[in-house]
């Protein structure tokens, strides 16, 4: 039996069902909240939380990928409570999500120091409590790969070697940064079947996106709802034309939505749906538009349902 670590404890990967494979049940700065918590509202940020993972349970899904990472607030007791008020699997990840900062303690501590601490997460468990990460995250965006983002993404690579857990990078199209990444954990001797490249679908080059999935990465097109990066009808027609290419065995599908998230005001997401930055952003987003649209365009079937939502997610988790 091929187990996937969840905040509940390991499952078999038989049972992970349908999977959103990006998404975060709560994000916000770590620094800040630890330091003023009386500036957030815990109920809030849960209630929020259940109703999304509540909706997502309603269109079959049975596991999330949360990709929450050291900066995001990534709390496991948190995700432990939404995954047994819910009953939907929660799998938590280890990892730093950073475009370049790096706190002393890692910045004066070279790549191998960084992974002891990412096994730890793996092995062993999460911020004292017994709840082991599934998988590993880094990012690199505008900033490119910078020195630092380096650091991170060799560390991710050598944990990954020694625990056999899978990597998901953050990239940004725009720069782009996905080459650059995937040399690196090819440097460090990754199988590149056990990497997720998060984000392509940020971009309409369907060539650039083809030549990721040629180095055998999974490719993220997990960002539906969020237009300010690209509207759904561009990302749609992205999916459609790398289906009709024969792709659909790497591709991965999700909103990278945050129940909560505190990046801005809480007014702010009104202004950012009427400006059209966000439209419907949510945990079922491509459930309600994306799956059918797809299935009229004639490129998405039952089968090729099957194989996104239920076996790419449980492939890129298990190697299997």
């Amino acid at each position: 039996m091929t187990e996937v670590q969840t905040v509940q404890g390991a499952v078999d990967a038989q049972d992970l069902g349908i999977v959103l494979a990006h998404e975060h049940v709560r994000f916000r700065d770590e620094a800040v909240s630890e330091q003023w918590p009386g500036r957030y509202d815990e109920q809030l940020e849960l209630d929020a939380a259940l109703v999304a993972v509540h909706a997502a349970a309603e269109h079959g899904v049975r596991t999330i990928v949360d990709a929450t990472a050291m900066f995001g607030g990534r709390d496991v007791r948190f995700m432990k409570r939404v995954a047994e008020e819910t009953g939907v699997g929660i799998v938590a990840c280890t990892g730093i999500y950073s475009y370049d900062y790096l706190p002393h303690y890692f910045e004066n501590r070279d790549a191998d120091v960084m992974a002891d601490h990412f096994v730890e997460d793996i092995e062993v468990g999460i911020q004292g409590t017994g709840i082991r990460a599934g998988f590993l995250k880094c990012a690199a965006d505008a900033a490119g790969v910078t020195e630092n983002v380096e650091k991170i993404h060799r560390a991710v690579a050598r944990a990954s070697l020694q625990t056999g857990a899978p990597i998901m990078a953050h990239s940004m199209p725009a720069v782009p940064t996905g080459p650059r990444q995937i040399e690196i954990f090819r440097e460090e001797g990754v199988d590149l079947s056990r990497v997720q490249i998060a984000h392509c679908g940020d971009s309409e080059d369907v060539g650039h996106i083809e030549s990721l999935l040629a180095e055998g990465v999974y490719v993220g097109l997990d960002r539906y709802g969020l237009e300010m990066y690209l509207p759904i009808d561009k990302r749609n027609a992205t999916a459609a034309e790398l289906l009709r290419r024969g792709h659909a065995e790497r591709l991965i599908i999700s909103q990278d939505f945050c129940a909560s998230i505190d990046w801005f005001p809480p007014e702010a997401a009104e202004a950012f749906e009427a400006q059209g930055a966000i439209r419907n952003w949510s945990m079922t987003l491509v459930f309600e538009e994306v799956v059918p649209a797809l299935r009229e365009l004639g490129v998405m079937d039952d089968a090729g349902f099957q194989t996104i939502f239920v076996d790419n997610p449980r492939r890129w988790l298990t190697g299997g």
